[in-house]
C-alpha cells in the first residue's frame, strides 16, 4: 500500500509532529508499505495529487491537522485517511465545545469561562485556576495561577497563540488519561509531573514526569467506559486520548480529548498500547486497517 504520512505543519506543535511522523514512517516501512513522508506546506493538494496515496496517515498535531481542515481537503480529494473526520476533529479541537457536549451528557467538567481578548471584562474568584488556549494541544500555553495578577499575565501570554482562552477551575487530584484504539479502551495511565502541572516541558522532557498504570480494577473499568462513551459522543474514529482530572473524592472530570495523540518515545498513547500487548508497529498496522 502507498501511504503518505502527513507531519510537521505550521502549528506550535510542529516539532512534536515531526517526531510522531518519523516513528510512524519507520513502522510502516517495517510492515512493507511504500511510504512517503510529507511535510504540510502550501502545495499539499498538488503533492497529494502527484503521489496518489491509497491512504494518508495524519501525524499532525494542533492547527490545520487536528482541527478538521486537512480532513476536509482529503475528503474533497477522495483520499482515505487514518483518524476522525471533519466533524469530530473540529469539535474535539475546541475545548469549550467539548465541555458543552460533555455537560449535555451529564459528564462532569471543571467550571470555566471563555474569553476572546485579554481586555475583556470578566468575573473569576476561584483559585488556583488553570489558564489555557481553547484550541491548542501538547499543553501549549498552559498556566496554573494563584491570584488575579498571575491570571492577567497568563491571559496575555495565551492570547499570543490563540483567539480564545479558557480560565478553568483547578481540581485537586490526579491527571489520568485513557486511550481509545478502534473502539477499544486502553489501560488508564496516571500522570505524575515533577513540577505539579503537566505542561509542555513536563510532557516532552525525559525524567520530568512519572507514568503509572492504575491498578484499581473498578476505577479502571469506570474510566474506560466513560472514555469510550465520550469518544463516541464526539463522533470520533480510529483513535483518541481522553484526559481526565480525578478529584480527591475519586470523581473523574473531563478535561479534553485529543484526536491525534502524540506518537513520540514519551507519548502516552503508544505506552498504553504497549501495556495492552500491542507494540508500536502492530498499533500502526491496526490503525491502517479500514
Amino acid at each position: 500500500m502507498r501511504v503518505v504520512v502527513l507531519m510537521g505543519g505550521r502549528s506550535k506543535e510542529r516539532e512534536i509532529s515531526l517526531k510522531s511522523g518519523q516513528a510512524i514512517v519507520e513502522a510502516l516501512r517495517k510492515l512493507g508499505h511504500e511510504v512517503i513522508a510529507l511535510d504540510l506546506q502550501e502545495d499539499l493538494c498538488e503533492r497529494l495529487k502527484e503521489y496518489r496515496p491509497h491512504k494518508v496517515f495524519i501525524a499532525l498535531h494542533g492547527t490545520y491537522g487536528e482541527d478538521g481542515r486537512v480532513q476536509g481537503l482529503l475528503d474533497l480529494l477522495g483520499i482515505d485517511y487514518v483518524g476522525s473526520g471533519v466533524l469530530g476533529s473540529s469539535i474535539a479541537m475546541d475545548k469549550e465545545v467539548t465541555k458543552k457536549i460533555a455537560l449535555f451528557h451529564q459528564i462532569p467538567v471543571p467550571k470555566w469561562i471563555s474569553l476572546r481578548s485579554a481586555e475583556e471584562s470578566f468575573q473569576w474568584e476561584t483559585y488556583p485556576a488553570v489558564v489555557k488556549p481553547a484550541d491548542q494541544g501538547s499543553s501549549v500555553g498552559l498556566f496554573l495561577v494563584k491570584d488575579r495578577l498571575e491570571l492577567k499575565k497568563a491571559l496575555q501570554r495565551c492570547f499570543e497563540v490563540t483567539h480564545k482562552v479558557l480560565v478553568e477551575e483547578f481540581i485537586e487530584g490526579k491527571d489520568v488519561t485513557v486511550g481509545i484504539l478502534k473502539d477499544r479502551a486502553l489501560p488508564p495511565i496516571e500522570i505524575r509531573p515533577a513540577k505539579g502541572i503537566y505542561d509542555y516541558e513536563s510532557k516532552y522532557t525525559k525524567g520530568m514526569t512519572q507514568y503509572v498504570f492504575l491498578e484499581d480494577q473498578e476505577l479502571v473499568e469506570r474510566l474506560q467506559e466513560l472514555a469510550l462513551f465520550i469518544h463516541r459522543a464526539l463522533e470520533l474514529k480510529d483513535l483518541s486520548r481522553v484526559d481526565f482530572r480525578l478529584s480527591r473524592e475519586g470523581e473523574p472530570y473531563l478535561l479534553e480529548v485529543n484526536t491525534l495523540p502524540g506518537m513520540t518515545e514519551l507519548s502516552l498513547f503508544p505506552m498504553a498500547c504497549q501495556r495492552a500487548g500491542i507494540d508500536f508497529t502492530h498499533m500502526v498496522e491496526v490503525l491502517l486497517q479500514s
